[in-house]
């Protein structure tokens, strides 16, 4: 061979970057032959810290132990809907009866299930059999799922600093208005 081929091959891939190469073949051989087990433990770590986002969901009637307590042993249906609202199943073989269903999925929490049947004898209500029903407040700690922000500190000025900016103009008088429009043209000819 003629020997500025030679010197050209050495310019090109110098014998460091021949190693490297060598290397890096070695390397992806070595990789291929392990059978990728250790990327599979790899992924399956990443994803397992990784979790996607699930909104929350709410289905049914919210009943707190307030709105079962404010109904009086005897009442009417439509006393029972006025506090309670619309009854989420109602059925054709069982119209003496009125469930309230509801449940709250949030991620990272248990769900919350509950579930309220209200029993009628004709028209009066008979007796109500419910889960344990959180107060309204303890409903609304369980919806927090943000980290609260301290409260924000009043707002006030000394008098020096509002000496600082000039005064409000004055108001134009309500008298430069005209005076309302009291006879209207008839709606219809």
């Amino acid at each position: 061979m003629p020997r500025s081929y030679c010197r050209m091959k050495y310019m090109i891939f110098p014998p460091t970057l021949r190693r490297l190469a060598a290397l890096l073949s070695l390397g992806g051989v070595l990789f291929l032959a392990s059978g990728c087990g250790s990327v599979d433990k790899a992924s399956n770590s990443v994803a397992g810290v990784i979790e996607p986002y699930r909104m929350e969901i709410v289905q049914g009637n919210v009943v707190s132990r307030e709105q079962v307590a404010a109904i009086p042993k005897g009442a009417s249906r439509a006393q029972v809907a006025a506090v309670l609202g619309t009854p989420l199943l109602t059925s054709v073989f069982h119209a003496d009866r009125w469930v309230y269903a509801f449940s709250l999925y949030q991620q990272g929490k248990l769900p919350q299930l509950r579930q309220v049947t209200v029993y009628f004898k004709g028209d009066s209500m008979e007796r109500i059999d419910a889960d344990a029903l959180p107060t309204e407040a303890e409903f609304v700690n369980s919806l927090r799922t943000k980290v609260e922000l301290p409260a924000a500190k009043p707002l006030e000025a000394s008098a020096e600093a509002l000496a600082k900016f000039p005064a409000p103009a004055p108001k134009p008088a309500a008298s430069a208005l005209p005076p309302p429009r009291t006879n209207y043209p008839p709606l219809e000819p």
